[in-house]
């Protein structure tokens, strides 16, 4: 059914209807209008037999997600920013005890400074948390693969986190189509949980284990991340023959048949770079896009195929490592480690500053001529920094004579 909606509502919509038991909620900026949209329904019993639960941080409600989902009933979340890095822990420890919790991740900025809006730092502080992290490149995409989510995260046995980034979609109203909810019963279907606790017949999970076994509980974390790669393409698939819309699965390639220049990039910045794209391509530029739609597990082999015969790979990054640069692109030097493609790491819209499509075309011709250097960050303003860096080689000068006097 068509919709004029808000990205966070049909998000909101879009976990209802897949009938999740329990609901626990923290409100953080800008995931709020998600969980206030399911606490709505849950009030109007548009959404019956669920139990929403407010519970007074994201440590806690992480914890009560756990509690839920190992008694066996499906269970979700959603967190940004800060409040992912709050529940760290808990979020460890639903991965390591293969807990089936669907959550959604409001990309947004880290602190210091404080900063509201959307980049991909949160979800890369998380990245080796052992979750499945899918990526939204629109507010469609964001209510096919909370869908699917569910699906891949109880067939696997395994949480999925869905990054939807923050203000750039959650705040976007626009036109979707919101599926029936008994497309969504046939596709998700019911929860049979693998394992789960009952007062009847005891057991324990997440105890204690020694040096004798965590190597192999990690090894079999390891295997189950390995067997999200072909899971992931398959739920895809099944979506799309039953939805009749190409959602999910690890990439997606635009025009890289013959295009010596492929830009890479996750999330909502993929309709940007597009647009620019296909500008550059009715001027006669061999360019093509790869979107990554699963960051983790990291699809090297279909990466690899999509970007084997390029002459440079332009990586445009939403989160910087500070010292080695973007982490996106340590990935796909890996997925490219022995190949002679020129690889180029642009670190742009960090805090939410808005990535212009007249930087993004000077910045892709120029790369065109392998002009660029290994690391770049769009549209720095210089003339800001100027002062700190000036401050920064002052100390060095400082440090360096006073080690020699």
């Amino acid at each position: 059914m068509l919709k004029q909606i808000e990205g966070s509502r049909a998000v909101a919509e879009a976990v209802g209807l897949c009938r999740p038991k329990v609901i626990c909620a923290y409100p953080i900026t800008p995931q709020t209008h998600i969980v206030e949209g399911l606490g709505e329904m849950v009030r109007m019993e548009e959404l019956v037999d669920c139990e929403f639960i407010n519970v007074e941080s994201e440590f806690a409600a992480m914890s009560v997600a756990i509690g839920s989902s190992a008694t066996g009933v499906r269970t979700y979340t959603a967190t940004s920013s800060q409040g992912l890095l709050y529940m760290t822990e808990a979020v460890y420890n639903a991965s390591g005890m293969g807990l089936p919790i669907v959550m959604t991740l409001g990309t947004r900025a880290i602190g210091a400074p404080i900063n509201i809006w959307n980049d991909h730092s949160d979800a890369m502080a998380i990245r080796d948390a052992g979750w499945i992290m899918l990526f939204a490149q629109s507010n469609q995409e964001a209510i096919d693969l909370h869908i699917q989510a569910f699906r891949i995260a109880e067939t696997l046995g395994a949480p999925v986190m869905v990054c939807v980034d923050g203000f750039i979609l959650t705040h976007a109203y626009e036109r979707l189509d919101i599926p029936e909810q008994a497309q969504v019963d046939a596709f998700v279907g019911q929860f049979m949980p693998a394992y789960e606790l009952d007062p009847k017949h005891p057991v324990t999970i997440g105890a204690l284990v020694g040096p004798e076994a965590y190597s192999e509980v990690r090894y079999l974390a390891h295997r189950k991340q390995l067997e999200a790669l072909e899971l992931v393409p398959q739920v895809a698939v099944e979506f799309e023959a039953m939805f009749a819309r190409d959602s999910g699965g690890l990439v997606h390639t635009f025009a890289t048949e013959g295009a010596k220049t492929i830009v890479v990039a996750m999330g909502s910045v993929i309709g940007t770079i597009l647009d620019v794209v296909e500008e550059l391509q009715q001027d006669g530029h061999p360019i093509g896009t790869m979107a990554i739609a699963c960051y983790r597990p990291f699809p090297v082999e279909a990466v690899r195929d999509a970007l084997l015969h390029a002459e440079r790979v332009i990586i445009i990054e939403k989160s910087i490592t500070p010292g080695m640069g973007g982490p996106l692109t340590a990935d796909v030097r890996l997925a490219l480690h022995d190949t002679p493609i020129n690889i180029v790491s642009v670190v742009a819209g960090l805090g939410g500053r808005a990535i212009m499509k007249d930087s993004l075309r000077a910045l892709l011709l120029r790369a065109q001529h392998d002009e660029q250097p290994d690391i770049t960050f769009l549209d720095l303003n210089w003339d800001m920094i100027s002062s700190p860096l000036n401050d920064l080689e002052s100390r060095a000068n400082y440090k360096r004579l006073g080690t020699a006097s």
